[in-house]
């Protein structure tokens, strides 16, 4: 996660600080459809202009997400205008140093769902996995130009993903595990998971990385080492 990643997050725990803002998020979050201002207001019993600040701020914070809608029933010509609503756009977490847990618990479920499907060992399937979503996260990186550009981009996609990246010599020593706990219940099934999510970033980025197991104590037990 880089620095702009965790102010926009912290911002966005810090704007529900507000009580009312807090209880406003907390209705529309419990709602199975998008919330207009009116319904808002009534089920906290408070003013309409009071629910409209509070409601389009948590937009702003990027908490919620607004759209227009016509009320149920009406259509066409004297229809009215549509009202705003407002629905979450999803969970708010923040974690120094950054773990990425929900990225595991995405490949761990995958990886269990293959393997019962094609009764290969779980292991290899987790690995291949998270070795395309690594592909993936490194080719959605930020472009770079000029000479060592594909070892900016490496180290800016690592930064997304919380791995704390630093220079070493030729190679880069990543200062935070993203999974630390869960590598604390399975070693050999995460940080072979790790390894192979690295790799992917490398090759998704073009460079010329090669992902080894070589814990750092108090960090990652990944090192990309550069030939």
């Amino acid at each position: 996660m880089t620095d702009l990643d965790l102010a926009r997050r912290i911002e966005q725990v810090a704007s529900l600080g507000e009580p009312l803002r807090r209880d406003l998020y907390a209705f529309v979050r419990a709602q199975p459809e998008p919330v207009s201002r009116e319904q808002a207001a009534q089920a906290l019993g408070i003013a309409h202009h009071a629910a409209k600040f509070h409601l389009d701020r948590l937009v702003d914070d990027g908490l919620l997400r607004a759209s227009y809608r016509r009320p149920p029933g009406r259509s066409g010509p004297g229809a009215g205008r549509p009202a705003k609503v407002y629905r979450v756009v999803g969970d708010v977490e923040v974690s120094v140093p950054s773990r990425r847990y929900d990225l595991a618990g995405r490949l761990l479920v995958r990886a269990v769902a293959t393997a019962r499907r094609t009764a290969r060992p779980l292991v290899s399937t987790l690995a291949e996995l998270a070795t395309a979503e690594g592909r993936a996260v490194g080719s959605e990186s930020s472009p770079e130009r000029g000479r060592g550009a594909a070892a900016r981009r490496l180290r800016k996609a690592l930064e997304s993903c919380g791995y704390e990246p630093e220079k070493n010599g030729r190679d880069l020593v990543l200062h935070n595990c993203p999974f630390h706990q869960l590598a604390e219940e399975d070693r050999d099934l995460v940080c072979n998971m790790n390894v192979a999510f690295v790799q992917g970033v490398c090759d998704g980025t073009g460079s010329r990385g090669d992902a080894r197991l070589d814990p750092l104590p108090g960090g990652c037990c990944v090192r990309v080492v550069k030939p």
